[in-house]
């Protein structure tokens, strides 16, 4: 009689080989390695395109604000031309979006799936910067890049770009904005408010975000942007609601239960 026990053995023992493979594939595939290679494309496009003598990169920053919220930006370049606050996007398919929608789409043939307007995103991004760093809004560009295999099927903003072309649009800023004290004082407000690179970080902003997602805005700020919420009536059935004080930068609404 056949040892049951020796046989799932000798089964294991030869398929473990194809089972570290799938576990692998499905670990690069997750959405977190996902946007850890995009991260990486473009850190590397950065050192590798872009003066260093001009160009300061600082990446993957997580910053507290004064709200008790987080924030975490992927790219921060700093120099003389001004900040450059690059929102990263590793993404397939047709991408179909446009500068005032709440949500952009994703399709990867029949699959659809539906992602925060990349643009509102950075706009929180900078406005945390500037709450931070204590510069103008004029000091900050916003970049929204798209790397990975994608197409854009709607006309996008001049800001957004897929694979390397956001390069030549940051060089394309020649105006000084920035002193050397201004960026020495830039550089160092980053690095002593930032908070550390880690797991935990990371794993605190996530349930920041949920937190600050799921909750009841009624007049608390803006999820998308920062702003406050404030009450406001719709012009054509005259239903009431609250909208973002950013208002036209920021279009988010919440509808009255």
């Amino acid at each position: 009689m056949l040892d049951p026990i020796a046989i799932y053995s000798t089964v294991f023992s030869n398929a473990w080989p194809i089972f570290l493979l799938i576990i692998v594939i499905l670990f690069f595939k997750s959405p977190f390695m996902k946007g850890k290679i995009g991260e990486g494309i473009v850190n590397f496009t950065n050192l590798a395109t872009l003066d260093e003598n001009i160009y300061t990169p600082v990446k993957n920053v997580t910053l507290t604000l004064k709200d008790g919220s987080t924030t975490q930006i992927d790219h921060i370049l700093v120099s003389k031309h001004g900040i450059f606050v690059i929102e990263t996007k590793n993404m397939k398919g047709w991408i179909f979006g446009g500068e005032h929608q709440k949500e952009w789409t994703q399709q990867n043939f029949k699959q659809k799936h539906k992602f925060q307007n990349p643009l509102h995103q950075n706009y929180r991004h900078t406005k945390a910067l500037e709450e931070v760093l204590g510069l103008p809004s004029s000091a900050f560009i916003s970049v929204i890049a798209f790397v990975g295999d994608c197409k854009f099927k709607t006309e996008m903003p001049s800001n957004v770009f897929r694979g390397i072309s956001y390069t030549s649009y940051i060089r394309s800023f020649t105006q000084e904005k920035l002193d050397p004290l201004q960026i020495r004082q830039a550089l160092n407000k980053l690095q002593n408010k930032r908070l550390e690179q880690s797991f935990q970080t990371d794993r605190s902003h996530i349930s920041n975000l949920k937190e600050r997602f799921d909750k009841p805005v009624d007049s608390d700020n803006c999820p998308k942007c920062g702003g406050s919420m404030v009450l406001r009536q719709n012009r054509n059935n005259g239903n009431s609601f609250y909208g973002c004080s950013n208002y036209p930068k920021c279009r988010h609404t919440v509808p009255i239960a």
